[in-house]
């Protein structure tokens, strides 16, 4: 009888969900008169998107009751380790990891379960591990939309492409390409798309992706018809390359994350598109779990993502292609840009 009670137990979990279980403490363990402490460890904070959710993060926490302890590594995997242990030495009750390199980081979440802290991988996946939540964007369909506008806007065949990848320690950057090849590959083997060049942007630096593209144009010269960026960082390394040889507007390229000067250079012309990903509902939901979690509550998440040592509970947001049309209607109604800086130096700006 006990073990179809435990049998039973486990088919009603995954009829319901992936219940989030491992690592995590007892309510009982926080005092009820001492708020819950997060920790937030960072990548980086040298892009923009990355202060936003940080700010966006510690706004709801605090609305929440809670109190927020920040570390960023500053792209540095030993750092980041080290940033992981000082957040546990300050016992948080749960712990909430943007990783540099997703397979390093499953040390820091070992070393927070050892320690009965929940970790909440946020945006990018940490691998190799049992991580007890991930909480990001659709990734894959965020490379599926920007191959997909490409493909669309430029019907010249065969479509000579370039395409700069992300870090290859970022498991998004993989996620992004495949969503890319999901469109891609067929056309390649029709023939209708060529990649002329590729390669990777180390720890997504635009000047690595100027490089890149520095090296795609020397390569084949003046012959590229569009520039597939993965974000819009590299769009901006990139589209700097191209500046340099007078064809800025005149190559389509794509980027993701809706930065402000992406906006700016879309309203502008030299680039063609961006993904918005709504990062306040993302930041404020993860903000509520990751409450949760500090106060032992059990979080049902309605899928999963392998991250190579089983599946992890998954919740994803949907995101959007911003282009000039749409600019007024997603981002700037939003609130995520300011119009006026949008379409500063513009007409009637």
């Amino acid at each position: 009888m006990r073990i179809f009670l435990v049998l039973a137990c486990c088919v009603v979990s995954i009829l319901s969900g992936l219940l989030l279980a491992r690592g995590g403490k007892s309510s009982e363990t926080i005092p009820r008169n001492r708020a819950p402490l997060i920790g937030l460890s960072l990548d980086t904070l040298k892009e923009e998107r990355w202060q936003a959710d940080r700010d966006l993060f510690e706004k709801r926490i605090r609305s929440l009751g809670g109190e927020l302890l920040v570390q960023s590594a500053n792209s540095d995997d030993t750092r980041q380790i080290a940033d992981v242990q000082a957040l546990i030495s300050r016992r948080v009750d749960a712990l909430v990891i943007v990783p540099h390199n997703g397979a390093a980081m499953a040390k820091a979440v070992a070393l927070a379960h050892e320690a009965g802290i929940p970790v909440l991988s946020y945006d990018r996946l940490i691998t190799g591990c049992e991580v007890d939540l991930y909480m990001t964007f659709d990734n894959i369909k965020v490379g599926e939309l920007q191959a997909r506008y490409l493909v669309e806007k430029m019907p010249k065949r065969p479509l000579r492409l370039v395409r700069i990848y992300g870090s290859k320690t970022d498991n998004n950057a993989l996620l992004f390409k495949q969503g890319q090849d999901n469109v891609l590959q067929p056309l390649i083997q029709k023939g209708e798309v060529e990649v002329v060049h590729e390669d990777w942007a180390q720890d997504w630096r635009p000047e690595n992706a100027k490089k890149i593209t520095n090296a795609a144009l020397t390569r084949v010269g003046h012959t590229i018809d569009a520039l597939l960026a993965s974000n819009d960082g590299t769009a901006g390394g990139a589209i700097q390359a191209l500046t340099e040889e007078g064809l800025a507007g005149k190559i389509p390229v794509t980027g993701q994350d809706a930065e402000l000067a992406a906006c700016q250079r879309i309203v502008n012309g030299t680039q063609a598109m961006t993904i918005y990903k709504p990062i306040a509902r993302l930041a404020t939901q993860a903000a509520e779990v990751a409450f949760k979690m500090a106060r032992g509550k059990s979080i049902i998440a309605p899928g999963s993502i392998e991250n190579g040592a089983g599946p992890v509970p998954s919740l994803l947001l949907d995101v959007v292609v911003v282009t000039p049309e749409n600019m007024k209607e997603t981002v700037i109604r939003d609130g995520f840009q300011p119009e006026a800086k949008v379409y500063q130096g513009t007409a009637g700006f």
